[in-house]
């Protein structure tokens, strides 16, 4: 036990040392400190009890506020982890290893100590600064074992409602923003869900028209080729009639002239003017010749005219025959019917 001068001298320095170790011990309460040691009886050191996370611990109350191994040491081992707390600046944390419970467990075990009751009224204003900046951190379980100290220590403190009321509220209010947190991100990911959606019907409706636009491409193609193809077998077929047809238009016979042709060969032209070239003729260098017949009158003029053949067919017909039309000779005793042929070439 401590002599009369040496509990003056620790009841004047617990002051001074709260005031210098307060900033420090805000820093420490969440790093675990060096365990201390305490005498054991026989002299023997026994590490102090290993705090417990408060995290991991259940809520605290003021039966529980003093750790039980804390309880268990004696009254020579919790002034001595006391005194060393404090020269420590482990006025109230970490839990189990904290100068307010070594005095409460003392004043549990010699309830008339004053310097025990003097030292835990010095400890209390800091332990309840320490409390409200547990709350105003969020660290819940620290505050409610902060808590639970002052009500071992004096559960009429002023404070106390206060500081449960800030606890609950920010349990609260903890809870409501993490509510409202996960909603936001359960809201976002929803959102992001229904815009990779869209963007998929999106893709998909892109891909169709791409696919139609293709087969639109390829069936303009099909039907070009093919009337490319019809157009090919027209000009054959017309091709193959004009031959057929020249090939079975009369032939003049090989005999001697005929009366016709001895009074055509009468027949002195006065103006016969080239045919007019048709412009589409023209402009495709189209070429060929119309064999037609004419019937001269007495007075030189043309009466009649007719197609026999024509290569190509209907192309130069009607040039051919109103070019005739305007062919004049010299007259003759008696109308006479002959043929010319007229030739039709872009280069000429």
């Amino acid at each position: 036990m401590l002599d009369l001068s040496s509990r003056r001298a620790a009841r004047l320095a617990v002051p001074v040392l709260l005031l210098v170790a307060l900033a420090a011990c805000s820093k420490k309460e969440e790093a675990q400190p060096a365990a201390a040691t305490t005498p054991a009886t026989g002299g023997a050191a026994t590490p102090a009890p290993a705090a417990t996370t408060p995290a991991e611990a259940p809520a605290a109350t003021p039966d529980t506020a003093v750790s039980a191994q804390v309880q268990a040491m004696s009254v020579d081992q919790l002034r001595e982890a006391a005194s060393l707390a404090l020269r420590e600046n482990r006025m109230y944390a970490p839990t189990g290893n904290n100068a307010v419970e070594y005095y409460l467990a003392l004043r549990d075990k010699q309830p008339q100590d004053a310097t025990v009751k003097s030292a835990l009224t010095d400890l209390t204003p800091y332990t309840l600064i320490a409390a409200e900046q547990s709350i105003n951190r969020e660290d819940f379980p620290e505050a409610q074992r902060l808590i639970a100290l002052i009500e071992k220590v004096d559960d009429k403190a002023p404070a106390l409602p206060r500081l449960k009321a800030g606890v609950t509220n920010g349990v609260q209010n903890a809870a409501t923003r993490t509510a409202q947190e996960t909603e936001k991100l359960k809201k976002q990911t929803e959102e992001k869900a229904q815009q990779l959606v869209e963007q998929k019907k999106l893709a998909d409706q892109q891909a169709k028209e791409a696919e139609a636009a293709r087969q639109i491409a390829a069936q303009q193609e099909t039907a070009r080729a093919e009337a490319e193809r019809q157009a090919a077998a027209k000009r054959e077929a017309d091709q193959r009639a004009a031959a057929a047809a020249a090939a079975a238009a009369p032939k003049p016979a090989a005999s001697a002239p005929t009366a016709a042709a001895a009074a055509a060969a009468t027949l002195r032209p006065i103006s016969t003017p080239a045919p007019r070239y048709p412009p589409e003729a023209l402009r495709a260098g189209t070429s060929g010749e119309v064999l037609v017949e004419i019937t001269v009158g007495t007075d030189g003029s043309v009466t009649s005219s007719r197609v026999l053949r024509a290569n190509p067919a209907r192309v130069f017909d009607r040039e051919a025959l109103n070019a005739t039309k305007r062919w004049k000779f010299e007259p003759v005793a008696a109308p006479v019917t002959t043929r010319r042929t007229l030739s039709f070439s872009p280069g000429t």
